[in-house]
């Protein structure tokens, strides 16, 4: 009973990753890839420690991520900015209009530590 019920669980947790990823039109890769190409940028930077930043700039270290994940991208950037001594940036992917509700967070949170945001969609991003 116990196996069954785990290996329900097990299921549950691999379908809900995969169908939400089947919800993005593009790939973060995708995104990260034309906008810092654009900015002048060189992609996956990667630090002393391994981690990978997703984009420096002569000004900027940028961590390009979905707009639901906000949250993660603030402490990333953050990070990133202190590991290459550049200022902290944020590309946020908005891809639905709902998405509209993020962008209002993570700028109410930039604003005050002084990280920059930027935008891209579907439509003006790739």
């Amino acid at each position: 009973m116990k196996k069954t019920v785990l290996l329900l669980i097990i299921l549950t947790v691999l379908l809900s990753v995969s169908s939400s990823e089947a919800r993005r039109l593009f790939k973060e890769k995708a995104y990260q890839k034309a906008w810092c190409e654009s900015a002048g940028g060189v992609t996956e930077v990667v630090l002393q420690d391994k981690t990978r930043v997703d984009c420096v700039t002569d000004e900027y270290a940028v961590e390009a991520d979905f707009a639901s994940k906000w949250a993660e991208a603030v402490g990333q950037s953050l990070y990133y900015s202190i590991m290459t001594g550049k200022r902290p940036g944020i590309l946020l992917i908005m891809e639905k209009k709902t998405d509209e509700r993020f962008l209002e967070r993570v700028r109410a949170v930039t604003e005050r530590l002084g990280v920059r945001v930027w935008t891209v969609t579907p439509e003006n991003g790739l």
